[in-house]
């Protein structure tokens, strides 16, 4: 019952994700975040933080900074899942906190390269486990056409990921 609840209330972000940029969107306020995909880490001291994210990132020439690309690899979408776990938790945090978000959004991952031929089951786990790591409670990853925020129903998309 509870849980019938929680599906009605609620975010839900639409991530589709190239190589070289990610496209955030807020479904209930048709709001878009699209940005390059790059995160720019400084190292000093054998300490790491993070310096920028996103199209912030591109400005950055300091040589103690490393600007990473987490979609950028040859066979696969998904590069490096710890630095792609920091640029959704920044895209999802700008677009929540203007809503004050009471529950963890409820999230779409589409892949928008390198899906010749369909995803495998392990790069849809990894997408999924992407998504809950940077804060979604409820992850689908979609393969297929563009989705449309007109008329959308995300209990309608199908689950993708079978045991």
């Amino acid at each position: 019952m509870l849980k019938k609840l929680l599906k009605k209330f609620g975010t839900v972000l639409y991530v589709q994700i190239w190589e070289k940029k990610i496209k955030v969107t807020n479904i209930s306020t048709g709001e878009v975040l699209e940005e390059k995909a790059l995160v720019a880490i400084r190292t000093q001291g054998g300490k790491k933080a993070i310096e920028a994210v996103g199209n912030d990132a591109s400005l950055i020439t300091d040589k103690n900074i490393t600007v990473f690309e987490p979609f950028v690899h040859k066979r696969l979408l998904l590069s490096n899942f710890t630095i792609a776990e920091i640029l959704l938790q920044h895209e999802f945090n700008l677009l929540l906190k203007k809503e004050r978000a009471i529950f963890q959004p409820r999230v779409i991952i589409h892949p928008m390269e390198k899906i010749d031929g369909g995803l495998g089951q392990i790069e849809i786990r990894a997408f999924r486990e992407l998504a809950i790591g940077a804060g979604a409670r409820d992850v689908k990853v979609h393969q297929g056409v563009e989705l449309s925020i007109l008329n959308f129903d995300y209990e309608a998309l199908p689950d993708d990921y079978d045991l």
